[in-house]
């Protein structure tokens, strides 16, 4: 007699979500969940900083050099030949907070379907090791970003599915949310980093095109939040349709 999924197979998708959402908001509040999360924040600070450098690269910038601080902090150093405008001043500004958003959603995205599980998580690790090679030039990334890598691409080579689906939920949901989780950053005007004051994204994308900068908080807090929502609910969607799939499968079989 054929066995069938349970009706409760989309359910356990949004508990494994959830779940993955509360290590990252609530870990850091108990005792030394600040130091298992460690790696991981360095993480999230990787993906806001690739984000300002690949969106400079996109617009004919040079990608100079990503340095990440042990506090979490990093900074990535960008230039132009020419004069900046001030719509790519606020675009390279943009695109930190937008990243991690960006990224988090396709990696969500990518949990919905098992054929991609491996190789989302296999890109990651490969891309996390790219921008060590040329991008990265601090201690504290050369040291932690390898190691994340290298345990990204061992899940996706050694895990059995369940843990690789989740690592790749828990990623998706760590670089999402990471926008979310440093709210009080994109509502400064000025933040200091490693010891010397700069303008925060919002701070530089208010000095570029003149609106407030607590306007272009919201702004991007709204996008981003559209963004996640769309994603979750298409791979809540997608999820649910492969499983109604595979039941009629089954019971053609049966």
């Amino acid at each position: 007699m054929a066995s069938f999924p349970g009706p409760h197979s989309q359910s356990e998708q949004v508990g494994r979500l959830i779940i993955a959402a509360a290590l990252v908001l609530f870990l850091p509040q108990l005792p030394l969940g600040n130091y298992l999360l460690y790696p991981f924040a360095i993480l999230t600070t990787w993906f806001h900083e690739m984000g300002h450098g690949l969106t400079a690269l996109l617009l004919g910038w040079q990608f100079d050099r990503l340095i990440l601080f042990p506090d979490g902090s990093g900074v990535a150093e960008s230039y132009t030949l020419g004069e900046p405008g001030r719509l790519s001043q606020a675009l390279v500004s943009a695109g930190g907070p937008l990243g991690p958003v960006v990224v988090g959603a396709l990696l969500i995205l990518a949990s919905a379907r098992h054929t991609l599980w491996r190789p989302a998580l296999y890109t990651l690790a490969a891309a996390i090791a790219l921008s060590v090679v040329i991008w990265v030039r601090s201690a504290t990334g050369l040291i932690v970003l390898p190691l994340v890598a290298a345990l990204i691409a061992l899940i996706a080579w050694r895990a059995s599915d369940g843990p690789a689906r989740f690592a790749l939920q828990f990623l998706g949901v760590l670089a999402g949310f990471s926008m979310f989780r440093d709210w009080h950053y994109l509502f400064t005007e000025s933040a200091v980093i490693a010891g010397r004051p700069i303008l925060s994204d919002t701070g530089v994308i208010e000095q570029a095109l003149f609106l407030p900068h607590w306007v272009w908080a919201i702004l991007l807090t709204g996008l981003s939040g559209l963004i996640l929502g769309a994603s979750l609910k298409y791979a809540l969607r997608e999820d649910g349709s492969q499983n109604m799939r595979s039941t009629s499968r089954e019971k053609v079989k049966s």
